[in-house]
């Protein structure tokens, strides 16, 4: 079984490549620069462009078995996703294993998970197998939201069961490590408990000495202070609906799915906080 895994020079696919090249010789990393990726005892291949609105079959050809890290946050997503989808059913490959998003839906709150679900059902409509991972946000992005000391969104009292990515790392592991037990099911990768964002500055403030406070916007508020970035509006749209995705309840989810699939259980927030040298790389793609 020859297993690609894409999104190799990034946290998430570096760390599942790593976690299988002990076990499993026959690997193919999938990169767009074959001199970025990391060394080490595999296959490497380039697409180019990686998700490209045309696709690279020649990169995919062999692979049996495909990790799909989700793409680069962009207006044109879902278009890039579904041409690697179709190329990579052209190239024979039997399934993928893609990184979702919890409360994947096409009205979903959080607008970057309608990308998520417009692509799992491209996955659905394909010929190949599946195992959908939708992770809750991840831990890494909290710390990295914390501008001049404060946390500043319209999240209410709402919870998140935020999960750290090296857990994530730790699960996909386990899935591609028998992904035929795994076909057809879809999990949800989350932390071993919710947490608000008034709990989550008060951990950055003790445990990482960063003094931090949690402000609770409105919407007119969320967005008028995320303009002065001059982004496209899809992005602000996407910043703004990550605290109205937690204000609504349905980030306030705990699974056991990260210890059915690693084998251990995930790390809390404060656990996290607590590293040594938590990842500074930067804010983690949804």
């Amino acid at each position: 079984m020859r297993i690609g895994v894409t999104g190799a020079t990034g946290f998430i696919g570096r760390g599942v490549a790593r976690g299988l090249a002990a076990k499993h010789k026959d690997l193919r990393l999938i990169v767009r620069d074959a001199r970025k990726a990391p060394a080490g005892n595999w296959g490497v291949r380039s697409t180019g462009g990686y998700f490209d609105k045309i696709g690279n079959v020649s990169a995919l050809r062999g692979v049996d078995v495909l990790f799909m890290v989700s793409a680069a946050e962009s207006a044109d997503r879902v278009t890039h996703q579904k041409a690697f989808i179709e190329a990579a059913e052209k190239a024979g490959v039997k399934h993928i294993v893609y990184t979702s998003f919890i409360g994947a839906a096409p009205d979903a709150t959080f607008t970057l998970a309608r990308d998520h679900w417009a692509t799992e059902e491209a996955v659905r409509c394909s010929g190949m197998a599946h195992t959908f991972l939708r992770n809750s946000f991840y831990m890494d992005f909290f710390p990295k939201a914390v501008v001049d000391g404060v946390i500043a969104g319209p999240a209410g009292k709402g919870r998140t069961g935020a999960v750290a990515r090296a857990d994530v790392v730790d699960a996909v592991v386990g899935v591609l490590d028998d992904p035929d037990a795994h076909t057809g099911k879809t999990y949800e990768l989350t932390g071993p408990e919710t947490i608000d964002l008034e709990q989550i500055a008060a951990i950055i403030t003790e445990l990482a000495n960063r003094p931090t406070s949690y402000v609770n916007q409105d919407l007119a508020e969320a967005y008028e202070t995320r303009h002065k970035y001059n982004v496209p509006e899809w992005q602000i749209e996407a910043w703004v609906s990550t605290y109205t995705a937690i204000a609504s309840g349905v980030m306030d989810v705990v699974t056991g799915d990260v210890r059915t699939l690693s084998g251990h259980d995930p790390m809390s927030f404060a656990e996290f906080i607590a590293l040594d040298n938590p990842s500074t790389e930067h804010m983690p793609v949804y």
